[in-house]
């Protein structure tokens, strides 16, 4: 029952590892091969304990100006040799890999190989490089020479220190590129092989083994680790100092765990004293540490759940996914304690799952063989198959068999398939779910593809037809189960589309909701043949540009973004004369005309070339779009604006502004803080609270334009620095939302609470209510259930004449800060009137910053009070806190629930 941890606090490069840091890395058991460079000879001993030194060939000298002490400095063509034919198979990573160096490479023009392997039948295997286009290159690939992935992303900064470290791990299919620390492009591989494990030619440091792309500068600090570490481990390295929290969860985060108990596991911060330990099946609950998810306060690193007087003492539930979380505990520092990150485990549900063919796969071959991971339990399977979902779905009595593989007669292309499969074990049987897949011929290419999540309300679908199609028919919907039956006589019916028009526009969808949709495909004779059900996700934003439409064609990004160059011949449309400043918009040298390897989210970035001392133009650099939609800032209640930006470090060091307009209207415009902001050389999120133009006067309900821009707006006088930069994905976000400890007064059980502290009034148990206080004990106020709650179970009550309830928030408030207070609220007993009111903390004393009387009805409703921080300035720099006080006459209560606290 008991399991041993070696607990890892994982530094991949540490800028001053502290010992009982390095000591734990280096003993960490995946640690393949770890090269300091703090000292370098003509052999590099490997200081992992495994015993792969390198061999210098030709240059490699040692260099004091390391990123911890000393570096190996690399003169082209020199390489360590790894010995790879002579690496124990044991050490080499097949089902996960870490690799991860600091380098700081010369331009020389040509490719730099961090590490190379190469397979005995010539493959090449692992390339991590910094390419001669100014990117970043991970790849890997399996055996026989299959490229799992081929990740090229990011700007490399010639001349200077970088942090590279990819990861693969074949449990989750996961490939990642962190570049100093930062994830910049992840791939999530369908059926993920095992990285090929022959390093049979040979393994290299510095220089690949056809003597190709030579590592030209400065390396430190080589690690390889036959396991993916997680963004926190990386993180963690890359501060370079002790870290406060808890890592290396055991079982890994997402992992499926297949048993009933389980021990928990985990790698301390670097001050904990003691461990609070939080478990349970809801992750609100685990988060906030309501209900019954504290579980100890222990001083060991482990704990075990699912046996009879531990947690869960009936065993782990099949098919539930475990949330946890560890905060370290040291009483003796004021920053304690630590909340952790929320992991999570999941134990396998008795019905089967992981199908292959997977559900929604397409271009399956006809000549398939199906397979799944079996149910939690399952001795034997039953599969159905067939081109009829309900008659897949109500199929019974089928033959049952022991293998977890099924090859079904000789498919038809051009058709979509259902299969199930079901679990049986000595219990009895578990009816699996229905999946789907196309043949090749049949309907396909969904755009958005199925299961795309933070869709724009504005998008158009599109599809790729059958072979067979002569015409299309239409369905989308908010209920899968009414898509799927849906008819021509339904309501989610569409309408036809004719061969060669394979695009639907839906109009403006709803915000952050679910929707299915299919297309039945009818063939020259008539014949129709009902295709799958696909389905996407809209967003909890609006997106005002992403790039990703922009083209080639009739939609080239100079088209919307005007620049100062503008486009085409005059008296010919379509034609601009520009804007007169020294932008220039776009990259001619790309399929899109857009920016295809810098992005931030999805495929395309807008470049922006911007030159203020450009002869004939004005000294300032702007792109301004007129926008279509959206107009109406206000809609949804978004308060934010973000833009992600990237700059160069040799860039001109000009202001980087953004403004909007209304129609007719003069510009408003709003400053980046950073004077420098055009030489951050990593992607950078600037959110601007749209408050900050409506002080301006611009109306947020109709906006015209928005325009981007490099220096002082209107300079026609002073000339400044040239540059490029690249953006990508602007969006409104709702506004920033305030944390309000047990929001909806929510408590384990039913009984109802009298008092917020404890106090035990009238015989109520004495209770402490999470994240709520009072003056002084009351006489009749407190939670319970069953009172029209807006937002879980509980609502709070409050008799006329008892103390106000209050709790003071972390949140700081900022100049500029316009905060706004939400909570439903109605009469429980002959009450009037409740006042609300937010205050700030001035040394212990609870200061009234806005207050509101709002008069009650008997029903829930919701009920606002605003403050802004310009009407009371000497709030800033203090904490804000709600209060809420039944200030009606004679006896009489209030409910109240679901309290939010938004800035804008």
């Amino acid at each position: 029952m008991c399991k041993n941890f070696i607990c890892l606090v994982s530094f991949i490069f540490v800028l001053g590892l502290a010992g009982n840091a390095s000591a734990q890395l280096l003993g960490d058991p995946d640690l393949v091969i770890y090269f300091s460079f703090d000292e370098v000879s003509d052999i590099v001993a490997d200081q992992s304990g495994n015993g792969h030194d390198g061999v210098v060939n030709g240059d490699i000298t040692a260099d004091p100006d390391g990123k911890r002490s000393g570096a190996a400095k690399f003169a082209s063509g020199s390489y360590l040799d790894l010995d790879g034919p002579g690496i124990p198979d044991e050490h080499i990573p097949k089902t996960g890999i870490t690799l991860a160096a600091w380098a700081k490479c010369e331009n020389t023009g040509g490719h730099h190989a961090i590490f190379n392997a190469r397979a005995s039948d010539s493959t090449w295997l692992v390339h991590p490089e910094l390419r001669s286009d100014g990117t970043f290159r991970w790849l890997l690939r399996s055996a026989g020479g299959s490229t799992i992935f081929d990740i090229r992303a990011g700007i490399v900064i010639w001349d200077e220190w970088i942090h590279f470290a990819g990861t693969y791990d074949q449990a989750t299919g996961k490939a990642k590129l962190f570049i100093d620390g930062e994830l910049i492009r992840e791939e999530n591989i369908s059926n993920p092989p095992e990285i090929a494990g022959d390093w049979g030619s040979g393994a290299r440091v510095g220089y690949n083994i056809d003597n190709a792309r030579p590592f030209t500068g400065l390396m430190d600090m080589l690690w390889i680790f036959k396991r993916a570490l997680s963004q926190e481990e990386i993180l963690k390295a890359m501060q370079g100092e002790a870290y406060p929290y808890a890592i290396s969860p055991s079982p890994e985060d997402g992992a499926f765990h297949e048993d009933t108990w389980v021990t928990l596991g985990w790698s301390p911060g670097d001050f904990a004293v003691s461990h609070d330990v939080y478990l349970g099946d809801n992750f609100g609950d685990v988060s906030a540490g309501t209900g019954d998810t504290f579980r100890v306060n222990q001083t060991t690193t482990f704990y075990v759940a699912g046996f009879p007087g531990y947690a869960y003492p009936d065993g782990l539930v099949p098919g539930t996914t475990y949330y946890w979380r560890i905060d370290e505990i040291n009483e003796a520092d004021p920053n304690s304690p630590w909340k952790g990150n929320i992991w999570s485990f999941t134990v396998p549900p008795k019905t089967a799952y992981n199908p292959i063919p997977a559900d929604g796969a397409e271009f399956v071959d006809p000549n398939t063989t199906f397979s799944w991971t079996p149910g939690f339990g399952a001795k034997l399977h039953t599969v159905y198959v067939g081109d009829d979902f309900d008659q897949v779905n109500n199929a019974e009595g089928g033959a049952s068999q022991g293998p977890v593989t099924y090859s079904p007669d000789t498919l038809e292309s051009g058709k979509v398939y259902y299969w199930r499969v079901d679990e049986f074990d000595a219990a009895g049987t578990y009816k699996g779910d229905v999946w789907s897949f196309t043949t090749p011929g049949a309907v396909g290419g969904p755009s958005p593809a199925s299961g795309t999540v933070d869709v724009k309300m504005t998008a158009t679908l599109s599809w790729t037809p059958a072979d067979s199609a002569a015409s299309h028919e239409v369905y989308l919907g908010t209920d899968k189960d009414a898509l799927r039956s849906a008819d021509q006589n339904s309501s989610e019916y569409k309408g036809p589309k004719t061969l060669g028009d394979e695009s639907y526009d839906p109009g403006k969808l709803d915000w952050y909701n679910a929707y299915y949709w299919r297309v039945d495909e009818v063939d020259s004779l008539g014949s129709l043949m009902k295709g799958p059900i696909w389905n996407f996700t809209t967003a909890d934003f609006i997106s005002v540009d992403d790039f990703e439409d922009y083209d080639a064609g009739d939609n080239q990004i100079w088209y919307a973004w005007l620049d100062g160059l503008g486009f085409g011949t005059p008296d010919t449309p379509p034609y601009s004369a520009g804007n007169g400043t020294g932008s220039a918009v776009g990259d001619e040298t790309t399929p899109s005309y857009c920016e295809e390897t810098i992005v931030h989210g999805g495929g395309k970035s807008m470049p922006l070339l911007y030159d203020n001392n450009k002869q004939g133009y004005a000294f300032y650099s702007e792109v301004d779009k007129t926008l279509s939609y959206p107009r109406d800032w206000t809609e949804q209640g978004v308060g934010i604006l973000t833009i992600w930006f990237r700059g160069k470090t040799d860039n001109g060091a000009e202001p980087l502004y953004v403004a909007i307009a209304n129609s007719g209207g003069e510009p408003v415009v709003v400053v980046h803080e950073d004077p420098a902001a055009a030489q951050i050389g990593v992607w950078t999120k600037w959110e601007i609270k749209l408050q900050a133009f409506a002080v301006q006067g611009v109306d947020l309900s109709d906006v015209d334009k928005i325009m981007v821009g490099l220096g002082t707006r209107g300079n026609l006088t002073a000339p400044g620095g040239a540059g490029t930069m690249y953006f990508d994905d602007i969006r409104l976000y709702l506004p920033e939302q305030v944390k309000v400890e047990n929001f909806s007064f929510e408590l384990p059980g039913t009984e109802k609470i009298k008092g917020w502290n404890g106090e035990g009034v009238a015989d109520t148990p004495a209770v402490d209510i999470p994240g709520w206080s009072s003056d002084a004990e009351v006489a009749d106020s407190g939670v319970e259930t069953g009172y029209s709650p807006t937002e879980g179970d509980w609502t709070a009550f409050l008799m006329s004449g008892d103390p106000s309830v209050w709790q003071l928030t972390d949140h700081t408030i900022a100049e500029g800060d316009v905060l706004e207070l939400k909570v439903d609220a109605r009469i429980t007993w002959v009450a009037t009137t409740m006042q609300m009111t937010l205050y700030y903390d001035d040394n212990g004393t609870r200061v009234p910053a806005a207050t509101g009387d709002v008069a009650l009805t008997d029903d829930m409703q919701e009920y606002t009070l605003s403050f802004s921080a310009g009407d009371v300035p000497e709030s800033v720099d203090h904490k804000i806190g709600i209060e809420f006080t039944n200030v009606s006459s004679g006896d009489s209560w209030i409910g109240l629930d679901n309290v939010r606290l938004v800035v804008n």
